[in-house]
């Protein structure tokens, strides 16, 4: 966890680089130190400052209450906390006791935990009571080892999820209107910051369009900070506009990756990091499927968690600090000519490789009931649409599905709607779920598990406003603001050529699997057997979701990405 997935040390300066200018206008955000024994103390706020000085001001408190008084005055007066470190064993009031009553000030504040090594059992407790990001043991010399690269890695979690006050981009939108979904997913996926303004419920939207002569035929718009606009605003000219990029910088490259899910990731990290000319294709956002889940808790090396976006965009820095390239772009076509793959891109262009590794993940698949596809995007959704999780607040919302992604999804939106329902197929949840999962949506109050219960039809004009269920007592209809979708996977592999060969359902084969299939003699024309994670065709390669047979977890598409990428070696070793 001391330096988290993405294995990176940034100093305070480069920290402020990579957040860019427009975070960083206002007073520098505060770090925090608590502890009664004032020579810690001290020693706690030198370290603090010495590395940290030139990006953030760090005060001090000589314990819990004290520390909680400033606290209310920091809020009072708006200031940016970003970091509190207290010491665990302190008179009156623990570290514990403290960071559980911080967190209520500053929930999005990083909490770490300063223990003697008699407190570790109490340290780890304290991960799920208190929400701590972190817990260190005393003595932590020398800090360069030990207390730099854990705070950096905090701090810069922090600032990926930081909305200071300033104008940026401004999205006037409907909620329930699908193309409003798309920009906002796009934004938040991407780590944009924005503004959004409903203009249904904000009073300031329908004045913002009128000053600009914008109609509501004309929505979703983005503002930009220059004054000018994009009005009819889609993901594709939005790309361009806030500078992700869209093109290619060569014509050829050792590998080209298409999906920015782990899997694509990791190989990026791999073979960038190995000297791979690398180009990553992902129409969206890195991340993937993953990217959209509210908190992964099995993955190893985060004890506390961390979200899929967060995941993301951790591995995207890592790979592109190695010399990876990303494209946001959508592939459509793959063609072989000789020793060269070709991937034709969404815009017609293509991009040459030796290696291609096909990693583009899996969709979830599509409610077959009527009304799905008319509100989809006006109160159906797919994944755990994370942007719309504060507009849920206080309404009753339900989710399909009963795997991990449901169980997140449904602990995150549990936080503001005020129930929400599972609809579970199946008897429960002990035979698709982590018992972790299932322990803690059992302890949620207003989250109700209905099992053998299915959506029959979605009902609703302009929004969704009802669903029609068929349960164990047979059919009925329920008030329903939202509906979020997690049933099964959709492999998306249409755009491949016939000789990339798949199963029934479209999941691609690879490696021995080909031979299972018994279809190997007909194409494969090598002396050699394919690799292990190779297709029907040689220097094409899968690992992920999208593969046959894969093991549907992070953790494992991580490990098939970055096996891909030896097997490639292999590969580029035969010319």
């Amino acid at each position: 966890m001391a330096r988290g997935f993405c294995a990176l040390r940034w100093t305070a300066r480069a920290l402020v680089e990579l957040a860019g200018p427009k975070l960083w206008i206002m007073a520098r955000p505060i770090l925090l130190a608590v502890d009664d024994d004032v020579s810690v103390l001290e020693a706690v706020v030198q370290d603090l400052r010495r590395e940290y000085g030139a990006g953030y001001r760090v005060i001090r408190a000589a314990g819990g209450q004290a520390a909680l008084d400033t606290l209310a005055q920091l809020k009072l007066r708006h200031e940016p906390v970003a970091l509190m470190v207290s010491d665990q064993r302190m008179p009156g009031m623990t570290g514990v006791e403290f960071l559980e009553q911080a967190r209520e000030l500053y929930p999005e504040a990083r909490r770490v935990l300063l223990t003697a090594y008699a407190d570790t059992e109490a340290a780890i407790r304290a991960i799920n009571s208190a929400r701590i990001h972190y817990y260190l043991n005393k003595p932590w010399d020398p800090p360069e080892e030990k207390l730099y690269p854990v705070l950096s890695d905090l701090l810069e979690d922090w600032k990926a999820g930081y909305r200071p006050p300033f104008e940026g981009l401004r999205v006037i939108g409907h909620r329930w209107s699908f193309k409003d979904h798309r920009v906002r997913s796009f934004l938040s996926s991407n780590h944009v910051p924005y503004r959004w303004y409903d203009i249904a419920s904000h009073p300031e939207a329908p004045e913002m369009l009128k000053e600009r002569q914008i109609g509501p035929e004309q929505l979703p718009v983005v503002l930009f900070a220059d004054g000018t606009l994009l009005a009819n605003a889609e993901p594709d000219a939005l790309a361009v506009r806030v500078g992700l990029h869209i093109q290619a910088a060569q014509d050829f490259y050792d590998m080209v990756i298409v999906g920015a899910g782990p899997a694509g990731l990791a190989a990026a990290v791999y073979g960038a990091s190995e000297g791979l000319r690398t180009l990553v294709i992902e129409p969206e956002a890195p991340g993937g499927q993953a990217g959209s889940s509210s908190r992964i808790e099995n993955y190893l090396g985060f004890p506390s968690g961390v979200t899929g976006a967060d995941l993301g965009r951790r591995a995207h820095v890592q790979a592109a600090r190695f010399g990876a390239e990303f494209v946001t772009q959508r592939a459509t076509g793959l063609r072989v000519d000789g020793q060269y793959r070709f991937v034709r891109l969404a815009d017609g262009r293509e991009v040459s490789s030796h290696v291609v590794l096909l990693a583009h993940g899996v969709q979830y698949r599509k409610l077959n009931i009527s009304g799905a596809e008319r509100l989809t995007g006006r109160g159906i959704y797919y994944g755990a649409a994370l942007v719309e999780a504060a507009s849920c607040k206080g309404e009753e919302v339900f989710i399909v599905g009963g795997a991990n992604s449901a169980g997140q999804a449904a602990l995150h939106f549990a936080k503001f709607a005020c129930k929400v329902t599972m609809l579970v197929r199946g008897e429960g949840l002990s035979a698709t779920m982590s018992k972790y999962l299932i322990d803690e949506i059992g302890s949620t109050s207003n989250i109700v598990v209905q099992a053998r219960t299915q959506v029959v039809e979605a009902i609703g004009n302009e929004r969704l406003d009802a669903l029609r269920l068929s349960g164990p007592e047979g059919e009925y209809t329920v008030p329903a603001a939202a509906l979020f979708v997690f049933i099964g996977a959709a492999p998306g592999t249409d755009w491949l050529p016939a000789s990339i060969l798949r199963d029934e359902n479209g999941f691609l084969l690879a490696g021995a699997d080909l031979r299972v299939a018994g279809k190997l003699p007909e194409i494969w024309h090598e002396a050699r057997e394919p690799y292990l994670l190779e297709s029907s065709v040689p220097g094409v390669f899968v690992a992920g979701d999208v593969r046959h047979g894969s093991v549907k977890r992070v953790a494992s598409a991580v490990g098939e990405g970055a096996i891909a990428v030896q097997f490639a070696h292999q590969y580029l070793a035969g010319f």
